[in-house]
């Protein structure tokens, strides 16, 4: 068997290493690569290293040298663009096609995070409006808020980073990520990337931790200024509740996506949509088309419609190019989602496609029409390439089905009829409603924020840069005034 490729962790100063894990190819179950972890001692190194120096104020990098480094970041990320799309397809299972689309969108990232930079600032604070504020002039400058902690998601391996270092990054905050343990080898590349453009090693630094313990103690330190999570609500809300007073979060969660699709919908045009929405990537998306609410008389079009569509959708080796359905994360997974779909049939379920593991990790695309409103798959977050098919005959209805649950995203309404259009928007719940489009649409400068239990606080690179800043205040009083 020939040598893993070992990658050491990413904290800056000598520590020595605890242990090391294995990262396992989802497809395949292959080991290509071994990675260090650290202990308690490690994350102390790490926060002893960015509280250090964001404290010393006068080591702040300026605005100038940080736009350089991300400049260059760019650069050497498109050089090397291929390379990281098959290395992040092997690692987390999303087909190389898609993959090639993230390495773009997280190529993107660097430059909204330099278009923002220089764009947005502090604001003038109104005086001389009253006998109290005469002879004042008052306004706002950002400053960065102190020392990141990022937990990651495996979903996205190279974006998500992107969208919690890069930001950290431009507006100068120290940071340190956590990447998820499935996919930990995107992240730490893109760290050496920010490191040979010019980011000295301690203001972005990445470590596994050899156990939930002691990631609880990263997050949970008094040195952090403010936490960036992504992945599941258990976890999220779980280590929100463990933050030490005065620090800043933002949690980014699931979603159970509703799509409404009226009887005038363009079928033709919705149907490769929503199943692109459906099965992009196993269906291991937040924002992932699960529930889809049909007028009762297309119900059955969409239902088959999106059967079509599936299973023309090759399932198997990510890094191939005819792929289109990539493998689950882990085994389990492919387990657990069997399972709910098994008891979504046995409850009165149709099953129109698919429905049977393939292998250890695979799963094909899956339509279930009509299955019962309290079953797992139409309550909670799948996570897997299955979609629900239920059919209405009072829009009210579906709507009224759609908010049912404790989870608010992004949803979708399908219609040419603009009053249908506009009351689906008005009436769903959710942070985003796309019309005519799959619920997974998304740029990266747009606002992303999960609400109710769907997170906490607005994704999107130029709003994660606000939330990693302070506005603070200058009055100035002169008789010159």
């Amino acid at each position: 068997m020939p040598q893993l490729n070992h990658i050491s962790h990413m904290i800056a100063g000598e520590i020595k290493p605890a242990g090391s894990m294995e990262v396992v190819a989802p497809f395949g179950q292959l080991s290509i690569a071994t990675i260090d972890t650290v202990d308690a001692n490690g994350v102390d190194q790490a926060l002893n290293i960015a509280r250090s120096l964001f404290d010393h104020r006068d080591g702040w990098i300026a605005l100038s040298d940080r736009i350089d480094i991300l400049k260059r970041t760019a650069s050497i990320m498109a050089d090397k663009a291929e390379q990281l799309a098959v290395e992040a397809a092997r690692e987390g299972g999303k087909p190389l096609v898609d993959s090639r689309i993230e390495v773009a969108r997280a190529i993107d990232g660097i430059q909204i995070c330099i278009e923002t930079l220089r764009s947005e600032a502090g604001d003038e604070v109104p005086m001389g409006a009253n006998a109290a504020s005469q002879g004042r002039l008052a306004f706002t400058h950002r400053e960065p808020i102190g020392v990141v902690v990022a937990v990651s998601a495996f979903n996205h391996p190279l974006n998500l980073i992107v969208h919690q270092v890069a930001p950290a990054v431009a507006t100068g905050c120290p940071v340190i990520i956590k990447p998820a343990e499935d996919t930990p080898l995107s992240c730490m590349r893109f760290i050496q990337i920010l490191r040979e453009a010019g980011l000295p090693s301690g203001w972005a630094q990445a470590l596994m931790t050899d156990n939930h313990e002691v990631a609880g103690q990263l997050v949970s330190d008094h040195r952090v200024d403010f936490f960036s999570f992504i992945g599941s609500a258990k976890v999220g809300w779980w280590l929100r509740s463990q933050l030490a007073p005065g620090t800043r979060c933002a949690l980014e969660h699931g979603g159970v996506a509703p799509v409404i699709v009226e009887a005038d919908a363009d079928l033709s045009d919705a149907l490769p949509l929503l199943a692109k929405g459906a099965f992009y990537h196993a269906g291991q998306v937040c924002v992932s088309v699960q529930r889809v609410f049909a007028d009762q008389v297309i119900a059955r079009q969409v239902a088959d419609g999106l059967a079509v569509e599936g299973t023309k959708m090759k399932v198997g080796d990510p890094t191939r190019e005819e792929t289109g359905i990539g493998p689950l994360i882990r085994p389990r997974e492919v387990d657990r989602i069997h399972e709910w779909v098994t008891e979504a049939v046995a409850q009165g379920a149709e099953l129109i496609c698919g429905g049977e593991p393939i292998s250890e990790t695979c799963y094909p695309a899956t339509v279930l029409y009509n299955p019962p409103a309290d079953a797992r798959v139409s309550t909670q977050e799948v996570f897997g390439p299955v979609v629900c098919v239920y059919s209405y005959d009072d829009m009210d209805q579906a709507i009224d089905q759609a908010n049912a649950l404790p989870f608010a995203f992004q949803a979708a309404v399908f219609t040419n009829n603009l009053q249908r259009t506009l009351r689906g928007f008005r009436r769903l719940n959710a942070s985003a409603v796309m019309i005519n489009d799959f619920t997974a649409f998304r740029v990266d400068w747009m606002p992303f924020a999960g609400l109710r239990q769907s997170g906490m606080g607005v994704g999107g690179i130029p709003h994660t840069m606000r939330d990693m800043q302070v506005e603070k205040m200058i009055v100035i009083r002169s008789p010159e005034l």
